[in-house]
């Protein structure tokens, strides 16, 4: 299995059709969400192409250039994965969620020696904030949305991530609609801002510099930066 996974990576014809083979090789049904990425990452899997190499390093930019001009003191990823993307970035004070627990493990290890961040598993589905004590200046989502394959999943994360902004939301992510793929669900995040965050208006909008590239899919993307305020 793990070959012909090798195969199908450098050959680009098929690696166009990679999601769907990948569903095919997978011989079962979706687990859902929560089930995929707490085994991905027990498998020893990473947050994928988008939390390294160029594409970090260009997401690490746009946001470390933010931080820095609205001079942001507290900020809260909803998705922080393992942590690769989070160690270009210079957080004042930073609280990062994710729904693995094993990946909340490698981020609590790799910053153990960090006292300005905090991890916490989270799961939008069984997560009320009432007395609001998840709360930061800035809020992220970092190419988490389209991997949101469930409506219902969706929609409370998106609100929970508005919610919990007290002045910014910045989101990284492909802006428009698609069928689900296996563990992927594409979807036009843009309009469902426009129409369910009304307290929140579009300041910026930054395209991807590295547009997807099927020959190389590990260091090019389809998504990009939407930058939110509450006015």
């Amino acid at each position: 299995m793990s070959s012909l996974k090798k195969v199908i990576k450098k050959t680009p014809v098929l690696n166009r059709i990679a999601p769907y083979l990948n569903n095919l090789l997978q011989n079962n049904k979706f687990p859902g969400t929560g089930d995929y990425w707490e085994g991905h990452y027990k498998a020893g899997g990473n947050s994928g192409g988008g939390s390294y190499n160029r594409l970090a390093e260009f997401k690490a930019k746009v946001i470390n250039e933010f931080i820095v001009e609205t001079n942001i003191k507290s900020a809260m990823e909803f998705g922080c994965g393992d942590g690769n993307n989070l160690s270009l970035i210079k957080y004042p004070k930073y609280i990062g969620l994710d729904i693995s627990p094993t990946a909340i493990k490698i981020c609590i290890n790799k910053f153990k020696n960090d006292l300005s961040k905090s991890f916490y598993v989270y799961n939008s589905l069984a997560f009320r904030d009432s007395q609001k004590l998840f709360i930061s200046e800035l809020c992220l989502s970092l190419d988490v949305i389209f991997h949101l394959v469930e409506d219902e999943l969706f929609t409370k994360y998106m609100n929970d991530l508005f919610e919990a902004s007290e002045k910014y939301v910045i989101i990284y992510s492909r802006d428009y609609s698609e069928n689900q793929i296996y563990h992927q669900k594409s979807r036009s995040f843009s309009k469902w801002v426009d129409e369910n965050q009304k307290a929140f208006r579009m300041i910026k909008k930054i395209e991807n510099p590295y547009k997807f590239d099927p020959k190389d899919p590990e260091n090019t993307s389809n998504a990009l930066f939407i930058i939110y305020e509450k006015y």
